[in-house]
């Protein structure tokens, strides 16, 4: 039997999501809610859901669902997650699923209090270019780890889009930064000294830079803007060579170049849905089949981490964690 999903919201990243669902027999969206009925089963009619509500609690109550996906604003996120789960259903949260270490915990101690799962939305996590990355550095194909350079951006021009709301934790560091956090984790640790910038429109961050300092000397550099030029790439440098992306984060075209003195090896994958294994993923959790791969310790890194990169950005100084 398939687990049945409701979405909280009938946000455009939506789409993605009904798009990995659909091409999967593990998973049902079954039900959509908005705050406004009528937007909400315009949505259910436009994407074949079965059922629509007009209040978000409304959906939590539906005894049929066994998960939500929440894709609200990121200072809703915890909020939903912990109604969610006190309610008996599972969370997928989009990323991040807070900027604040506290709210991670305290999200988290509700899943263990409820016995339930709670996963963040950080789907190219779940690709085969990213587990085929790992295994490259983590096997020495390029020596020792020594630096991380990533990056992550586009032009947003649409003034009102939620992105550009302090109140709604807004940003590019939360947007799209958080990526380069997580891939810079995923390879190096938790980092032990961040230093950021940020260049700011009302109280948001629209262009971020940060370094990180890692355990054995690794060091890791990023950007970030939604008011920069589209930009979407990875590389990982070691003492015997590097290994670059192209499309680290939708991994559409997942591609890795391994470059050494010998020369250069692309290493090409087959294509997958990162989203259908996202929630084939927490599925398979659900029914006792496999563990989440993203948990409340990595949740709990990118908050502090996130967390870290603000408060030098506001300081000046670099923040120890």
């Amino acid at each position: 039997m398939s687990v049945r999903f409701g979405i909280l919201s009938t946000a455009k990243i939506n789409g993605l999501v009904l798009a990995g669902a659909a091409q999967s027999e593990l998973v049902e969206v079954a039900a959509v809610a908005s705050r406004d009925v009528a937007r909400a089963e315009d949505y259910a009619r436009e994407h074949g859901i079965p059922r629509a509500y007009g209040s978000y609690d409304d959906l939590l109550a539906d005894p049929d669902l066994d998960a939500v996906y929440i894709s609200l604003p990121n200072s809703l996120h915890v909020e939903w997650s912990i109604q969610a789960l006190e309610a008996g259903k599972h969370v997928l949260c989009e990323k991040p699923l807070s900027r604040r270490p506290d709210d991670v915990e305290r999200a988290f101690d509700t899943a263990n209090r409820t016995g339930l799962l709670l996963m963040e939305a950080f789907m190219y996590r779940h690709n085969p270019q990213t587990a085929r990355l790992k295994e490259l550095v983590d096997s020495g194909a390029i020596g020792p780890l020594r630096a991380v350079r990533a990056a992550f951006s586009f032009t947003l021009s649409d003034r009102a889009n939620i992105r550009l709301s302090s109140d709604l934790d807004g940003g590019a560091l939360m947007d799209v930064g958080c990526y380069c956090v997580s891939g810079s984790r995923l390879l190096a640790g938790e980092p032990e000294r961040v230093f950021g910038a940020a260049s700011t429109e009302s109280g948001v961050d629209v262009v971020f830079a940060g370094t990180m300092s890692f355990r054995g000397d690794v060091v890791a550099q990023f950007d970030c803007g939604l008011r920069l030029p589209l930009r979407d790439e990875l590389e990982v440098i070691g003492t015997e060579g590097s290994i670059f992306l192209d499309d680290p984060w939708h991994c559409r075209n997942p591609v890795l170049e391994l470059r050494r003195d010998d020369g250069v090896e692309e290493i090409v994958l087959e294509p997958v849905d990162s989203y259908r294994l996202e929630l084939e993923n927490l599925a398979d959790a659900i029914r006792g089949r496999a563990e989440p791969l993203l948990g409340r310790d990595e949740a709990l890194g990118q908050a502090r981490t996130i967390d870290a990169l603000y408060r030098s950005a506001e300081t000046g100084e670099a923040v120890a964690l």
